[in-house]
């Protein structure tokens, strides 16, 4: 009694971890937080030269709808507590991109009222270096993201509070 035959040709055996993340780096929604001249070129990016729809990475307006958070251009003092709070009403597992070389290291403004880099306020996944960086940057670092997405194990476990997710470099 069972069953005699082997499975067909249309059968793929896969782990968990591997489908989410899968699934995951496959649907990147950004909360677009543009701040200064690096804003226009993510807005290049999203635009229909170079569509990061392709990538399933679509622009969010709401942080609660946003998986990844896209800091583009210079952090005043003033404007991090909003950053901040925006970070944190977005939903587990979120990621954040630091766009151009005033949001990696406050670049040409070494100023009293200008945050050094946003990584002294948020944990930074990618930093996308330049003044400003090219769409092609921007395109790059997000596929970059989707690797480091893709290399990450527990990731389903730690949404039901079983484990943290390991992130492997």
């Amino acid at each position: 009694m069972g069953v005699n035959q082997q499975l067909g040709g249309n059968v793929t055996v896969t782990s968990l971890d591997k489908l989410v993340n899968w699934s995951r780096k496959s649907s990147i929604w950004p909360m677009t937080f543009g701040l200064a001249c690096c804003a226009i070129e993510m807005m290049a990016t999203g635009a229909s030269h170079h569509d990061l729809d392709r990538f399933g990475i679509i622009f969010r307006a709401s942080p609660r709808q946003a998986d990844c958070i896209i800091i583009a251009g210079t952090v005043t003092k003033k404007m991090l507590p909003v950053i901040q709070t925006v970070y944190e009403q977005m939903p587990e597992p979120k990621w954040v991109v630091a766009m151009g070389a005033c949001a990696c290291s406050g670049g040409v403004f070494d100023t009293y009222s200008v945050v050094q880099g946003i990584d002294e306020a948020l944990p930074v996944d990618v930093y996308i270096p330049g003044c400003p960086p090219r769409p092609e940057a921007l395109l790059f670092g997000l596929m970059k993201l989707q690797d480091k997405i893709m290399k990450e194990s527990n990731s389903f476990g730690s949404t039901f509070g079983l484990g943290d997710r390991v992130s492997t470099v």
